[in-house]
């Protein structure tokens, strides 16, 4: 998610926040990969389509794996809104 989110960075993330509503487009998401169900990736929502399935997209194309590649995702594979990033301490 370079250069939004730095390798390293941790995010905060509220996991009840599509409970009452639909993402929205430019929300940073934690999601779950839809072929590798131990891999869990921040993206950001690029649309939300009429059946409710998702369009995520990583903020560097050239290095990001997300719908583009793998498809729309379904709201059960949305795990919570990212709320706050933590900055990396040295």
């Amino acid at each position: 998610m370079r250069p939004t989110l730095r390798p390293g960075e941790e995010v905060l993330v509220d996991p009840r926040a599509y409970r009452r509503r639909a993402p929205r487009a430019g929300e940073l998401v934690l999601v779950g990969h839809p072929y590798r169900r131990d891999l869990l990736l921040v993206k950001r929502v690029a649309w939300v389509d009429a059946t409710g399935r998702v369009f995520v997209v990583g903020d560097d194309p050239l290095e990001s794996t997300d719908s583009r590649s793998f498809g729309p995702l379904g709201r059960e594979l949305l795990r919570g809104r990212v709320t706050s990033r933590l900055p990396l301490c040295l």
